[in-house]
């Protein structure tokens, strides 16, 4: 009663000496039921759904730091669907709970920002150690330290790939709107899940803070993330023995099995010392440890992850601009202004920042320039031109405020006037 009468206020007064029409956003959105969604909301909602998906209990180990305490508020509200939080006493007890929750069988996650991701990593090196799903959710701040817990950054992409010590691979997702953090907490838990490692989700204040139209899925269009435990011995001897060896791997995915706790014959050892290879025995052996660490890395660099899509309407742009996370509102409608003006720019988003898109190579060598807006001091550029060998340029801003389209494109024509 009171929408109607406001928007009858609005028809019939005679206040306001102009009037504007927002027209139905028929091509811009297809069809469905909609409703408003955050991007802690709607990473929480893709929690609850991953977990359903998989069959699994769902658990979160957390201690509130902001800008993440709203998914362990959230979740706390839906202990219905079998979801389980516990708030620790500090970030490296939220993990260590969440790492055995994962041993137990639950689709286990742990929320936090830069400051309890530093605290938590070397619960994350034990996870890689023992191979099993983990879900990181970093809802980045401005650092360092305790920094500005109230501001936006994108500053954790190189703690999430190295911030840990020895050689220890982590996946990582980033979600490009509040709605795509649905999305990306399934796609984080389908990575988890099919190859028994943690994966990093690297959201942000400004994503987990904004909101956006949000269109409800069908639960039949949701991923099948069912996964098999393991039930029985799965190595026979050559004198007829049979036996259970953890760590020996599916030869499509490298995952090694799954085993719960207190199935009849799957005892085996577990713990951060490095493993011998197929019983999962404590191993010094040089070639041993040289074998498992290539292994590792050889499961993250095989996660399939779908090729990158780039917006280049007419094919002949120069200059590629490429980010990551919450950038794409801002990069896209800077870009949308630049052809406004009759400049022909193209724009790509990465999702997958560990492993990268196995066509990334060759979408930047068609390029001539390549620019990187981030909210950092340059960190996506360093690892495209690690990785790629390209003259990646960046474009930085570590003020704990987004991008505004209207600066971001004057810069965007500044790297790229002489091409």
């Amino acid at each position: 009663t009171a929408f109607r009468a406001g928007w009858n206020f609005g028809e019939t007064t005679e206040d306001f000496a102009v009037s504007y029409e927002v027209a139905p956003a028929a091509k811009a959105f297809p069809a469905g039921t909609y409703r408003n969604i955050s991007g802690n909301l709607a990473l929480s909602y893709g929690l609850i759904a991953a977990a359903h998906q998989a069959e699994l209990p769902l658990y979160l180990g957390s201690y509130p730091i902001t800008p993440a305490s709203d998914i362990l508020h959230e979740l706390s509200r839906h202990k219905n669907f079998g979801v389980r939080t516990f708030q620790a006493e500090d970030e490296i007890a939220g993990i260590g709970a969440a790492l055995g929750a994962a041993f137990g069988g639950a689709l286990a996650v742990t929320t936090t920002s830069g400051p309890g991701v530093a605290l938590k990593s070397e619960t994350i090196g034990l996870a890689v150690s023992l191979e099993l799903p983990l879900l990181i959710v970093d809802i980045q701040r401005g650092g360092p330290s305790t920094g500005l817990p109230t501001k936006t950054e994108q500053a954790d992409l190189l703690q999430a790939m190295y911030g840990r010590n020895g050689e220890a691979p982590v996946p990582i997702v980033a979600p490009s709107t509040p709605a795509d953090c649905f999305d990306a907490a399934l796609e984080a838990a389908r990575i988890a899940l099919t190859h028994r490692t943690p994966v990093f989700l690297l959201s942000d204040g400004y994503l987990a803070n904004g909101s956006e139209p949000w269109r409800i899925p069908e639960t039949a269009d949701l991923p099948d993330l069912r996964v098999q435990f393991a039930t029985g011995p799965n190595h026979t001897a050559d004198d007829g023995t049979e036996s259970f060896l953890p760590y020996l791997r599916d030869p499509q995915t490298l995952a090694r099995p799954w085993a719960v706790p207190g199935t009849p014959g799957l005892e085996h050892r577990i713990g951060g010392i490095e493993k011998q290879d197929g019983t999962g025995n404590i191993s010094y052996d040089p070639a041993n440890h040289d074998f498992m660490v290539r292994t590792r890395q050889a499961k993250i660099d095989g996660v399939r992850v779908p090729d990158v899509a780039v917006d280049d309407p007419d094919g002949d742009a120069k200059v590629l601009v490429i980010g990551w996370g919450s950038t794409y509102g801002p990069i896209t409608a800077a870009v949308r202004r630049l052809r406004s003006a009759g400049r022909s720019v193209a724009q790509a988003h990465l999702r997958h920042l560990n492993p990268f898109p196995g066509n990334l190579g060759e979408v930047l060598a068609r390029y001539d320039r390549v620019v990187v807006p981030e909210m950092n001091l340059g960190q996506l550029a360093t690892l495209l031109r690690a990785k790629y060998l390209v003259d990646a340029r960046s474009h930085t801003q570590v003020t704990g405020l987004p991008f505004k389209a209207e600066q971001l494109a004057a810069a965007i024509l500044e790297e790229s006037a002489d091409v």
